[in-house]
């Protein structure tokens, strides 16, 4: 059994920053990658921003150059940096992470997510 537990998310000005965390617990074998997603009212799922077991990171093109994602290997955290927040950044985020809890096929596992909104 998984469980991701997010936190970080809430209320901030435009040009604000939010730092969102979230930690995988539970039997895990190994992590292939984890990201953020986003769903702003209306729309679609998108990924914000990914980052795969060797280091390598994806960035949706709207964040780049405002957002950072890490991840501590020992904690099985991920974390988006947040800064220079925009309006149309509001949407609940998503932490997602593929793993594998045994040797074998790696599966999909979902956040509970966490509101973010950019307001003055």
């Amino acid at each position: 059994q998984v469980q991701l537990v997010e936190s970080g998310g809430g209320l901030v000005q435009p040009g604000g920053s939010l730092r969102l965390s979230c930690a995988a617990s539970g039997t895990i074998f190994s992590i292939n990658s984890m990201g953020w997603y986003r769903q702003a009212p209306g729309k679609q799922r998108e990924l914000v921003a990914q980052i795969i077991s060797g280091g390598s990171t994806n960035y949706a093109d709207s964040v780049k150059g405002r957002f950072t994602i890490s991840r501590d290997n020992a904690k099985n955290t991920v974390y988006l940096q947040m800064n220079s927040l925009k309006p149309e950044d509001t949407a609940v985020y998503y932490c997602n992470v593929m793993l594998r809890v045994r040797p074998g096929p790696s599966y999909d596992y979902w956040g509970q997510g966490t509101q973010v909104t950019v307001s003055s």
